[in-house]
């Protein structure tokens, strides 16, 4: 059974988001960050960076949240055989990690990058119900955690972008990230 390692208010719960959406049997380890669980030679054999999450699915080890959203998307989702659809996940998925959540989440670029990244996304949801049209994909769960996040950690006003406040309460009302994260908000 595939193991997703985590710890108490970490990104985590965003891989178990899309376990729960893709329906894939996995086993929970909760880390106790704050005794060093993550620093100890049995988990630094999975992670020599000693952060989570990280998957064992078998033999194989997996850390960095965005490559085991790809991961699980290609093994048990329903990822396109395209290459050129495969990398407009990729896209969305970088976009999420390197682009939208710093950008929101620091502190010091945050009142910069809220319009030049809100703005197109909002463009993005006033056409499509989803980030690659009108199905639900692994790029939802990227983006979208990160912007379910906002509401959940930030006082930040998205009032000027109706169409995003309408797809985080689009995906946040879906059974599996209530199971996943809603529960934790």
């Amino acid at each position: 059974m595939l193991k997703l390692y985590g710890g108490a208010r970490s990104r985590a719960s965003i891989v178990q988001w899309y376990l729960e959406e893709l329906g894939v049997p996995y086993e929970f380890v909760m880390l106790d960050m704050q005794a060093g669980a993550h620093r100890q030679p049995d988990y630094l054999a999975i992670n020599p960076m000693g952060k989570v999450p990280a998957i064992e699915d078998g033999d194989f080890k997996l850390w960095e949240s965005g490559a085991i959203l790809l991961y699980l998307a290609q093994k048990y989702g329903k990822m396109s055989q395209s290459l050129e659809d495969q990398a407009h996940i990729t896209q969305w998925v970088m976009f999420a990690n390197a682009t939208l959540g710093p950008g929101i989440f620091v502190e010091a670029s945050r009142e910069r990058e809220t319009p030049n990244l809100m703005t197109p996304l909002n463009q993005i949801f006033e056409k499509q119900p989803f980030l690659l049209g009108q199905e639900f994909s692994v790029a939802d769960v990227a983006v979208g955690s990160m912007l379910a996040y906002i509401p959940m950690m930030l006082k930040l006003d998205l009032s000027d972008y109706p169409a995003v406040v309408d797809y985080i309460k689009r995906i946040t009302e879906r059974s599996a990230f209530q199971k996943a994260i809603g529960s934790r908000s």
